[in-house]
C-alpha cells in the first residue's frame, strides 16, 4: 500500500484528537492546515484524502479543488453531532478512529 496524504483544515479539538490519531498510522502522511486554507495551500500538499470540521466554515478550497481532483476524498466531521459526512454521498453515523481509516483506506489512489 502507498502512504496516503491526509489534509486536516482547522484548529478545533476534534481536528487535534484527528491528528494525533492518524499520525499514529505508518501509512499516512498526515499535514495540518490552518481553518480557511487557500486553493493553493491544498493544492501543494496534493492530498488525497481532506478532513474539516462541519461546525466551523466549511474549507470552500477543498471543495474547489474537487473540480480538477475528483478523486480527492473529503470528509466532514461533527464531533457535536457524531456525524461524518464524506464527500462521495456517504453519511456516516457512530463511528470510531478504526472506522475513518476504513474510509481513507477504501477512497480512491492517484
Amino acid at each position: 500500500m502507498s502512504i496516503r496524504k491526509i489534509c486536516l483544515c482547522g484548529n478545533s479539538v476534534i481536528m487535534g484528537t484527528l491528528n494525533s490519531r492518524l499520525r499514529q498510522q505508518v501509512d499516512y502522511e498526515v499535514i495540518s492546515l490552518k481553518t480557511s486554507p487557500a486553493s493553493t495551500e491544498i493544492s501543494a500538499v496534493r492530498p488525497d484524502v481532506i478532513f474539516f470540521d462541519l461546525d466551523s466554515p466549511s474549507p470552500r478550497a477543498a471543495f474547489d479543488l474537487l473540480e480538477t481532483r475528483p478523486e480527492v476524498t473529503l470528509v466532514g466531521v461533527s464531533p457535536d453531532a457524531n456525524v461524518v459526512r464524506v464527500w462521495s454521498g456517504k453519511q456516516l453515523k457512530e463511528i470510531s478512529t478504526k472506522d475513518l481509516i476504513r474510509v481513507i483506506n477504501e477512497s480512491s489512489t492517484v
